[in-house]
């Protein structure tokens, strides 16, 4: 991961989304957020929201086809966001419309991860809420996981920082795989994964000043994310 300063013409800001006053990290827009759809008749796709950790104010949205087969169980996909670690909720209608449009297309049964964002809640917070995701649905016996989903294809996806996320939280997962049954997980989808070093990558140098995440806005997002002192 990142332990070079950000880089050079930096102003510790990304013109849309944040920005770093005095040591302290502002976030400058609000991403639009939509209400889970409850029994709305009118919807294809069944959301809901559950609690998952109280404590740290975690929870999940369900998502579901209205209709499907009779009988027959559904793939279960625990979906993780992006947002570089630091943006972004399960709540974020980019987010919400993204896991209905999966629903309903593949079909399968989502359960889309509210985890703690840094800098608030640095690495490994996000990794350790992923994980107790997982935990959470191997003993909760909501009714939609309970009638609707396939634990024997359970599949960890996340998009960017989620991608990450779930690629740390699935070594987690196979290194514990007794105490996650009857949660069999197949496989990892890392949907353009957000990854990062010490030294820079091709890309990383050929788009350094690019338009939506320039160089130094990625650095800032790296520091902000992870422990202090680590690299």
């Amino acid at each position: 991961m990142s332990d070079h300063p950000p880089s050079e013409n930096s102003n510790n800001t990304h013109p849309a989304y944040f920005k770093i006053v005095d040591g302290t990290f502002i976030r400058l827009f609000q991403f639009p957020t939509t209400s889970a759809t409850g029994d709305d008749t009118h919807s294809p796709v069944l959301s809901k929201d559950i609690p998952l950790n109280p404590i740290t104010n975690t929870w999940l949205r369900l998502f579901r086809p209205r209709h499907s087969s009779s009988g027959v169980k559904l793939p279960l996909i625990i979906y993780v966001h992006g947002g570089g670690f630091i943006l972004c909720s399960a709540a974020s209608t980019i987010i919400l419309d993204f896991c209905a449009n999966i629903s309903i297309e593949l079909p399968a049964l989502i359960v889309s991860v509210e985890y703690r964002l840094a800098p608030e809640h640095r690495l490994p917070a996000a990794y350790e809420d992923a994980v107790e995701a997982m935990h959470w649905i191997t003993k909760c016996e909501d009714e939609w996981l309970r009638d609707w989903a396939d634990f024997s294809r359970c599949f960890l996806m996340g998009s960017s920082a989620g991608g990450n996320i779930v690629y740390h939280a699935g070594l987690r997962a196979a290194a514990a795989s007794d105490d996650l049954v009857p949660l069999r997980i197949k496989g990892l989808i890392l949907h353009q994964p957000y990854f990062g070093g010490s030294q820079r990558t091709g890309s990383e140098l050929r788009l350094v000043s690019d338009r939506v995440l320039p160089l130094s806005a990625n650095d800032i997002m790296w520091e902000q994310a992870l422990p202090i002192g680590a690299d």
